[in-house]
């Protein structure tokens, strides 16, 4: 086992540096798009070429994320059904997850799209649109995605058994954490709780400076 949780440590490693990888790859796609538009506003000049690769970044974000995303357990649950059960038994509906669902239908993906870029690289598929950009990049973006997403559920049903096993103490190596909306949308809240407060007690103050 002990050998398992070290290869599931360095699946872990590795979807880490792609999460790093996606920041800047979501800062170039934000950057283009925002030149691109600017470019088009004022000089009045456009390219296919500059849209398509906004959609390759976004593609490379989504694709390349889903690994980085079951890593950091943010994946979309029901919460509600969830909190209420046990980590045991949380850990065993994953795991069943993992091995009925999600790696199957990653096998399939990668067997469904690994044809499609082998078949643009060998040909040289250009985008049909003017100006456009070759096609092999953006197809190959399936089969690695799906391939890294699947390295990671095997990586999760690794710690999934461990857990269960009683080999670590936690099924779940990186908890979710509150994004930064929702730590804004607290910090409003609580300012705005204080704000009632201040105007409470100096409505209070000000009645007993009246009745005096």
């Amino acid at each position: 086992m002990s050998a398992l949780l070290r290869l599931s440590a360095l699946v872990d490693s590795f979807n880490e540096l792609i999460g790093k990888l996606i920041r800047w790859l979501v800062l170039a796609a934000v950057l283009i798009s925002a030149g691109n538009a600017i470019i088009r506003k004022i000089f009045n000049i456009s390219s296919n070429a500059w849209l398509e690769i906004q959609w390759y970044l976004f593609a490379a974000v989504f694709l390349l994320g889903a690994g980085y995303a079951f890593l950091r357990n943010v994946h979309v649950r029901i919460d509600f059904v969830s909190s209420k059960l046990s980590k045991r038994t949380n850990a065993i509906i994953d795991s069943l997850g993992i091995v009925v669902f999600l790696i199957p239908l990653c096998l399939i993906m990668i067997n469904l799209s690994w044809p499609l870029f082998t078949n643009a690289w060998h040909s040289g598929e250009m985008s049909q649109n003017a100006g456009g950009l070759i096609r092999w990049p953006a197809y190959l973006l399936m089969p690695l995605g799906f391939a890294i997403l699947l390295a990671q559920a095997v990586s999760e049903l690794i710690k999934r058994i461990a857990f269960l096993r009683g080999h670590i103490p936690e099924p779940i190596s990186v908890e979710s954490g509150k994004s930064d909306e929702e730590l804004l949308a607290e910090e409003l809240a609580a300012e705005a709780e204080r704000h009632q407060q201040a105007i409470a007690v100096h409505d209070r103050a000000a009645k007993l400076n009246g009745d005096k």
